[in-house]
């Protein structure tokens, strides 16, 4: 029957060697360019805005014993962490041009096989 080829086609394409296409490559090595500064920079983000909102915390009295002291360690660790979100677009562009760098010149060259066809 019809539907037994199919069938049978659908089953042995899963065990068949998969073939890559060139525009698939591109797009694992353009994400591979792009990886490690996005996993980098949300990591970094991540920790400035909960030590940012740690500061905040203890500025505003929520944790801690409500005194001035608390007060000034708050505003302290809070600095701290407008330092590390506003160091991490920074970070991230230096990452990712050393990613464009790294995986450029094959992106490139791939890309023109691509266009080339």
């Amino acid at each position: 029957m019809n539907t037994d080829k199919i069938i049978a086609e659908k089953i042995a394409g899963e065990y068949a060697p998969k073939k890559t296409s060139k525009i698939v490559a591109l797009k694992k090595l353009d994400k591979k360019a792009k990886q490690t500064a996005e996993i980098v920079s949300l990591v970094i983000g991540i920790i400035g805005a909960l030590i940012l909102g740690t500061g905040m915390s203890f500025a505003m009295g929520v944790i801690g014993d409500n005194s001035n002291i608390t007060m000034i360690i708050g505003i302290i660790i809070g600095i701290i962490g407008i330092f590390f979100v506003s160091i991490n677009y920074l970070i991230y562009k230096k990452l990712l041009e050393k990613g464009k760098q790294k995986y450029g010149s094959d992106i490139i060259k791939l890309a023109q096989e691509i266009v080339n066809e």
